[in-house]
């Protein structure tokens, strides 16, 4: 841990993105191995992920968003609400422009349902490894705690696994080879370590503004939980994802409360 936390705050940033990928990866492979996986294992993994990002949008970047802008002399409600608004409304226009701007050709509906939701997922990824990096890059500054960004990055891994999956599984089911299949999977990841570098050097860079994109983070994880994590979590057994949100969010709430 000491060696990791010497490390440049970018450089922390790509390092964990490429953990959250990695487990993308990881998800991906298993179709490599199964035909079917138990959708209440997955459902309460998603349901723990929503719990623990939900969490560590408050401690790991409202909260710090709010702290830094008090330093810096700033109106914390206006940064912080506008900054929580600004990323919900990316992730909704961002799913807005997928929507309309994908047309497959063909007959093969499930194909195009599989390819939609590959790049949605993709999509999505972005804030994602932006908040991770938006953390670590914080870090110096005064915003997030080492604990905190390491967790928001573990909470992102954990989702990160079944929608590897999530795209391998219906693509190989809708007859595409299992190489091909696992390739869409992992590469839905690959964006993360990228908006993570991107994110780290933006908070590094211009502390000024960190307290919005601390906000912008926060606002954009809770709009991917509200339209990914939860309904696709509560589809099958509510009670085992209730266990999960609420699991997820009382050990990120005790960590942070506890280590942070």
């Amino acid at each position: 841990m000491h060696s990791f936390e010497s490390l440049h705050p970018v450089l922390q940033g790509l390092l964990a993105t490429l953990f959250t990928y990695a487990v993308t990866a990881l998800g991906a492979s298993l179709v490599f191995f199964f035909k079917k996986i138990n959708k209440t294992l997955i459902d309460s993994m998603l349901g723990f992920s929503a719990g623990v990002m939900i969490a560590a949008s408050f401690w790991s970047l409202l909260s710090p968003a709010e702290e830094l802008s008090v330093q810096l002399g700033y109106n914390a409600w206006i940064v912080n609400a506008s900054g929580f608004i600004a990323g919900g409304l990316f992730v909704m226009l961002s799913d807005i422009l997928l929507t309309k701007a994908k047309r497959f050709k063909g007959s093969d509906k499930t194909f195009k349902r599989s390819a939609m939701l590959a790049a949605a997922v993709t999509m999505h990824n972005i804030p994602e490894g932006l908040a991770v990096g938006v953390a670590f890059g914080s870090i110096a500054a005064g915003g997030a705690t080492l604990t905190g960004a390491i967790m928001l990055a573990v909470g992102i891994a954990l989702q990160n696994f079944p929608e590897g999956l999530c795209v391998s599984m219906p693509l190989y089911l809708s007859g595409k080879s299992k190489a091909k299949s696992f390739f869409a999977g992992q590469a839905s990841g690959l964006v993360e370590p990228v908006a993570g570098v991107l994110g780290a050097a933006f908070a590094v860079v211009s502390r000024s503004l960190l307290p919005f994109a601390l906000a912008f983070s926060g606002g954009a994880m809770i709009a991917v939980v509200c339209a990914e994590l939860i309904p696709t979590a509560f589809e099958g057994n509510k009670l085992t994802a209730q266990i999960g949100v609420m699991s997820g969010f009382a050990v990120m709430m005790i960590l942070d409360i506890a280590l942070g």
